[in-house]
């Protein structure tokens, strides 16, 4: 088990991953069968980005490419069942920052360590945005006048999220924190309810990944107040920045590919090369516009140099917060 002063010292030797036992022709030999583990069970997000990645590396990386569904403990089953696999190269995992940015600040312990893992490329990145329904009165159209709206009305102001210690939870909490007002968790299973009790009038706001909400924009249910990131999303060019309205929430939330510590060098980079073509083909850069996704590769090295920025990004916001998970 791994505590949160190992993971500090471990953010420091990632970029050390990738240096294992196979030989060089054994690193470069197409697999007959590789797995594409996810955290998640099957018709979320990740998965459908898992199905649409594993066509994609089919008869290019491997010969065969089957996702494998691990749900169950926010990806701490999947990401466990990557550690110990064979570092051959047959084993991968796509996943969200979370288990190695926020994870090691919320959990006192974690059953795998960011030195188990070796970062190979990014997928696609999406934008958190949050959303107010018809709780909020009809005059607040922007998240200045919500923040406003909020203190004036403490009981009132509430915002659910897909789950307790999920990233929507924790930026909705750093927002109240930065705006100075009570702003109220409550934790769903999933979006799916938490929208419903949105658009229903149960819950005053909601903040979640940008692309929950687009098939609910025309409805009129529900109102988009703000989008993270440093910039706009082209799937709602009017809709402002966090920043723009005057609070920091840059974070983006991104999918990527993971591979056992140790994987040979010459693995992690065919791995690299792999999802580089695989992520510019165009019927999967449209297949994640339908759900406000930008497909989007990089190098190991990248990936290395963004987990370490966000962990610490992370680790002063849940220290802000005082959020934990083992309570």
């Amino acid at each position: 088990m791994t505590t949160r002063r190992q993971f500090a010292v471990q953010l420091t030797n990632l970029a050390a991953l990738g240096t294992g036992t196979f030989s060089a022709a054994q690193a470069q030999q197409q697999p007959e069968l590789a797995r594409l583990l996810v955290g998640f069970p099957p018709g979320g997000s990740t998965d459908n980005v898992a199905r649409r990645l594993a066509e994609k590396l089919r008869g290019t990386y491997a010969a065969n490419v089957l996702v494998d569904n691990k749900p169950g403990a926010g990806t701490q089953i999947a990401v466990s069942a990557l550690k110990d696999a064979v570092p051959d190269g047959t084993t991968l995992l796509l996943s969200p920052p979370s288990p190695f940015t926020v994870y090691p600040y919320t959990y006192r312990k974690l059953p795998y360590a960011l030195e188990d893992v070796a970062p190979v490329s990014m997928a696609c990145t999406f934008p958190f945005a949050l959303a107010v329904g018809p709780a909020v009165p009809d005059a607040v159209r922007t998240l200045q006048d919500f923040v406003a709206w909020a203190k004036a009305n403490p009981g009132k102001a509430n915002f659910g999220s897909p789950a307790s210690g999920s990233t929507p939870h924790l930026v909705g909490s750093v927002l109240g924190k930065m705006a100075g007002f009570d702003f109220t968790h409550i934790a769903y299973r999933g979006d799916a309810p938490g929208l419903q009790d949105l658009m229903g009038g149960q819950v005053a706001a909601y903040s979640t990944v940008l692309g929950s909400y687009l098939p609910h924009l025309k409805s009129g249910r529900l109102r988009l107040l703000a989008v993270s990131g440093t910039e706009r999303s082209a799937f709602v060019p009017d809709l402002p920045t966090y920043r723009e309205q005057g609070f920091a929430l840059d974070m983006t939330e991104w999918f990527g590919v993971f591979v056992p510590a140790r994987t040979p060098t010459a693995t992690v980079q065919r791995v690299a090369d792999a999802m580089r073509a695989a992520v510019a083909q165009p019927d999967f850069v449209r297949g994640l516009a339908e759900f406000g996704m930008t497909a989007r590769s990089s190098t190991p090295q990248e990936l290395v140099t963004r987990l370490r920025a966000e962990a610490e990004q992370w680790r002063v916001h849940v220290k802000n917060i005082g959020f934990t998970a083992d309570t």
